[in-house]
This record gives structure tokens, C-alpha cells and sequence, in this order.
């Protein structure tokens, strides 16, 4: 796993709520996902910078 979020400003964001442990690992894979398919619909489109609109 490549820990690509911060689990302090998670939990700095979520503000009052509890969480649970395995949740970062679970947000960390939707990260690694989501940044994957922005990079390959940057490849598809021919561009080696990733942008908003490949989100």
C-alpha cells in the first residue's frame, strides 16, 4: 500500500466523528484508484500532465 493520504488531516477533517482503523486503508485505495484512472484518461488523450477534467 502506498499511503498516499495523511491520516491526521483525515481526522482533523472528519472533525468530531470517530474512525476506524481500516478506514484509511480503505480511503487510501479510492485515492489510488481515482489517481489511476486520471492518469490513464491523460495517456488516452495523449498528454502527460494530468488535469482536473481527468477526474
Amino acid at each position: 500500500m502506498s499511503n498516499l493520504i495523511v491520516k491526521a488531516a483525515v481526522k482533523e477533517y472528519l472533525d468530531e466523528k470517530n474512525v476506524a482503523s481500516d478506514f484509511y486503508d480503505a480511503l487510501d485505495e479510492e485515492v489510488e484508484e481515482l489517481l489511476d484512472d486520471a492518469a490513464r484518461r491523460a495517456e488516452e488523450n495523449d498528454r502527460k500532465t494530468v488535469q482536473p477534467r481527468d477526474l
